[in-house]
Order: C-alpha cells, then structure tokens, then sequence
C-alpha cells in the first residue's frame, strides 16, 4: 500500500490536483520492460506448443495403432506426408464443392409494399401509463 501511494505521489501534482500521466520516470519503464516480456515469452510459449502438438498427437496416434496391431513395429506414420499438388487439389475441390451449393443469383432487389393489417402492438392506446394507484 505504500509503495502505491509513494507511485501515486510522483503523479500527483499539488498545484493543480491533478495526476500528470505524461511524466516518464523508471517505474514507468519499468512496468513498460515487464509488459512486453510477459507478452513476448506467452508468445514464445505459444509458438511452441503450437509447433509441437502435431507431432505429439502423432505419436500417440502410432502408438494407439501399434498397439491395435494396425501397423508393425519398425512402420512410422509420416508427419505431413501429403505433397504440395496433393494439398492444392484438395482445396480446388473443396472451393468447386462449396461454389456449386449455392445457387445463381439475379443480382436484382425487389421491394414490394404490403398493407399491413392493425396490429395492437404498435397501438398507442396500450402503452404503459405512469399512473399512481
């Protein structure tokens, strides 16, 4: 507690009774160095699980089929075994795929006007009245 309000006095100026949050002083470099080495470390963190987590499910992926006695014991799953031409036809097909489930439009907005019929909800008469009862 006191250090906040020894940091609050290096902000606080008497004269006017207002906090000047443009004065730069070491604490402010401080809590500025801390800030961004948590980020970046979280993102370092994140790059590496990220990078990892393939080959991890791989690996328990072989071991579950080792074990089931789907492959043999000197076979290895190869991580990212599909080639560049195998990849880019994968997603042409998937793009002709989602293409073909929509259907031609005309381009063209028709707005017709329709009569409503009375409807009470927009009836003035229903509107809530402040009354003392």
């Amino acid at each position: 507690m006191l250090q906040y309000l020894e940091l609050q006095a290096l902000y606080f100026n008497k004269k006017t009774n207002k906090m000047n949050l443009l004065d730069v002083t070491s604490g402010t470099w401080t809590i500025t160095f801390i800030g961004w080495g948590i980020v970046f470390v979280a993102l370092v963190v994140l790059v590496i699980i990220f990078t990892n987590v393939p080959k991890i499910h791989f690996a328990l992926r072989e071991r579950q089929l080792r074990r089931e006695g789907k492959i043999e014991k000197d076979e290895t799953i190869k991580l990212g075994s599909i080639t560049g031409e195998e990849s880019a036809a994968i997603a042409m097909a998937l793009y002709m795929f989602q293409n073909e489930q929509h259907d031609e439009e005309s381009g063209i907005i028709t707005i017709k006007r329709i009569e409503r019929r009375y409807s009470p909800w927009s009836s003035k008469i229903y509107t809530l009245n402040n009354r003392n009862f």
